[in-house]
């Protein structure tokens, strides 16, 4: 089975979490929570990989988000 990596970060000044790097290809989403983020990727990803021909033999696609969020503390 392969396992798709998704790197997701906040955008402060948008206050959204998108997609900002992958190995799915063309893959460019973004919501306002992670976890509606996630919902997204569970539909986009196998989307995407049958678009592209890329589809793995077994019908589960595993994927891990990895998320970032740049914070400063009040001074």
């Amino acid at each position: 089975m392969n396992t798709y990596t998704v790197t997701c970060r906040w955008d402060e000044e948008a206050h959204v979490w998108y997609v900002a790097d992958s190995d799915v290809p063309g893959l460019a989403t973004g919501a306002d929570t992670l976890d509606e983020l996630v919902q997204k990727l569970q539909t986009l990803i196998p989307e995407l990989l049958e678009l592209n021909d890329a589809l793995p033999g077994a019908p589960d696609i595993q994927f891990v988000v990895h998320a970032e969020q740049h914070a400063r503390t009040a001074a």
